[in-house]
């Protein structure tokens, strides 16, 4: 009987152990969770030891003549994953250029290493900024709760702002009963103002991961479901872009 008691125990610290790492592994790609992982090592060497994230975004950065800027220089650093990255390549920039009579991209170095480093830029921001740092944003009060502006590397000007989600209760068959307004998780939003002439209307994408702390910066994980490499929709500047280096 103690034998069959043991079993069961071993049996349920397996279930859990499977339960606590498939939940944290779908926090990791899309919930707006803090990371709060301090790592011994530049930001490129923490993106190094990623590889299945990270992998490309590494070649771009040393293909764009970015490799000493993320070893040694502080900075917070919005990271794009290799997802963004290959659906940039895959289903938007080789469809183009094919239909316009261009040569498609079989390898990241075809390229221009300028392309590369001027979206990569938008990405960066100078000083180490938590989520703690920024403050609150909502979409729907921007007025009351705006976030702020910030220049990145490239001079472009993105909003980052916090949003404090609800706490919303509900009944058995899905109806909202109560909600406590901005009681809930936070998370960081990064948009990408386009077009100077129209401040206000952004282009934004939620962080899935934020506040890893690599020796020299901080990384804040955009979730690849719901952002393309660049910023813009579809990678509209960076196709085109491609396509002027090949005319």
């Amino acid at each position: 009987m103690k034998r069959i008691f043991k079993i069961q125990q071993i049996m349920l610290f397996f279930l859990g152990l499977i339960i606590f790492t498939a939940c944290n592994k779908d926090d990791y790609y899309e919930d707006g969770g803090l990371a709060q992982a301090k790592y011994d090592g530049s930001i490129l060497q923490y993106l190094e030891t990623n590889p299945v994230m990270f992998d490309s975004v590494v070649q771009v950065i040393k293909l764009a003549g970015l490799e000493e800027t993320f070893q040694n220089e502080e900075f917070t650093f919005f990271a794009p994953s290799d997802r963004n990255i290959r659906t940039l390549i895959t289903n938007r920039l080789n469809p183009t250029l094919f239909a316009d009579g261009l040569d498609t991209i079989k390898t990241l170095d075809e390229i221009e290493p300028s392309i590369w480093r001027k979206h990569l830029l938008k990405y960066m921001f100078k000083g180490k900024n938590l989520l703690q740092d920024y403050p609150q944003i909502d979409f729907n009060l921007k007025g009351t709760y705006p976030g702020q502006n910030y220049i990145s590397y490239s001079g472009y000007v993105s909003n980052i702002g916090v949003v404090f989600n609800d706490v919303i209760q509900t009944d058995d068959a899905g109806n909202e009963i109560s909600r406590l307004k901005y009681r809930g998780y936070r998370q960081i939003w990064l948009s990408y103002i386009h077009d100077y002439t129209e401040p206000d209307i952004y282009i934004s994408c939620p962080i899935s991961t934020s506040d890893i702390q690599p020796n020299n910066g901080v990384i804040h994980v955009i979730n690849y479901t719901k952002s393309w490499f660049g910023l813009t929709p579809n990678s509209d500047d960076f196709v085109e872009d491609v396509k002027q280096s090949q005319r």
